[in-house]
């Protein structure tokens, strides 16, 4: 009997969580042997006790064992799993011992490469001049704005990644809120897809979250970036909706948002983009008095509150989308003018 699409993405997700959790504690045994362990070095890292990586093995091994079996097998399919193997090896490697920054984002540039030649890529972007059918193609254009989709966003889970649990749960709610959208909209690829990358990540979570038993480690940060990015380009980005585009930077808006501050911070500042700084926002509020959990909590309800507008998006007409997303914006100027969670400051005192 064939399974129900709906049905296919419970067990996705259910099977993706089992084989994380259960696997966890091996990859905790094999990080104390390879030797890919976080040893706190400066002022920047919160823990205070070094702590095993490469958890992203075990989100991985979820993930891919759930695709498997519930996404028949296919081109683009293939090129998401060459893909990501290439971004969790690379993750590996840089747990084990640090690679350079260059070296990282050619692999992830490969990646992404490898999933544009089998057709992902973003087609249409919203025209609001086009009273028709609301939506221009792009063309040849679409091939380098995948591009920068895909390795940048690969990028902004990597930088949240400063909290127990932080990651993996930010990541599974953008994740669940992308099903929706994908499945709303007939997606059910996409949809298995994001709830087995969703299960994989709560299945981690208890070992992740505070305090924590292990990191995932840029194995599992890259990993979760990447598929987001991936299965959100083929899942929602090609949707009806009024504003596709916006949708995966809602769902994904916190890492988003902090990223792209991050950068601007960084140069406003004089340093490379890719040097570590105490400015991030998870940093901002720790400085405020906030425990580890209860930032953890609190970056989660954001994120469920962006994930929402996402579906909300989804759902109604572009005059309507654009009311949600200058809702969006006058909150975020509120946190930065107001309330002063994200400065160009690269420091807390």
């Amino acid at each position: 009997m064939e399974l129900s699409e709906t049905l296919k993405m419970l067990l996705s997700f259910m099977v993706a969580f089992v084989i994380s959790y259960v696997s966890t504690p091996h990859v905790i045994k094999l990080a104390h042997r390879l030797g890919a362990i976080d040893v706190p070095k400066d002022n920047r890292r919160v823990h205070k006790t070094p702590i095993p990586r490469l958890g992203g093995i075990s989100i991985y091994c979820g993930f891919l064992a759930a695709s498997l079996a519930f996404v028949q097998m296919s081109p683009k399919l293939a090129a998401v799993i060459i893909g990501s193997l290439i971004i969790v090896g690379i993750g590996i490697v840089d747990d084990i011992k640090p690679v350079s920054p260059k070296v990282k984002f050619s692999a992830q540039i490969l990646a992404a490469v490898i999933v544009m030649a089998f057709g992902v890529r973003i087609e249409w972007l919203t025209n609001p001049f086009d009273r028709v059918d609301g939506m221009a193609y792009i063309g040849i254009l679409g091939y380098p704005l995948t591009l920068l989709w895909i390795v940048g966003a690969t990028n902004t889970v990597n930088l949240i990644d400063g909290l127990d649990g932080l990651a993996a749960g930010v990541s599974a709610i953008a994740a669940v809120t992308l099903t929706f959208v994908a499945f709303i909209n007939g997606q059910y690829t996409a949809a298995i897809l994001l709830m087995a990358i969703a299960g994989g990540a709560l299945g981690f979570l208890p070992y992740n979250f505070n305090p924590a038993k292990i990191f995932m480690g840029d194995t599992g940060s890259l990993l979760l970036g990447f598929i987001l990015a991936v299965v959100s380009v083929e899942g929602v980005m090609k949707s009806a909706a009024a504003l596709a585009v916006a949708i995966p930077v809602l769902a994904m808006g916190f890492p988003i948002f902090d990223t792209t501050f991050a950068i601007i911070r960084r140069a406003a500042n004089g340093r490379s983009i890719v040097q570590a700084d105490k400015g991030h926002l998870h940093h901002r509020l720790l400085s405020r008095g906030l425990s580890q959990k209860q930032t953890v909590l609190f970056l989660y309800g954001i994120s469920i509150v962006l994930g929402a507008s996402a579906v909300t998006i989804c759902e109604v007409s572009l005059q309507e989308s654009m009311l949600v997303i200058s809702g969006v914006a006058l909150l975020l100027y509120y946190g930065i003018v107001k309330l002063k969670l994200l400065s160009l400051d690269d420091e807390i005192e």
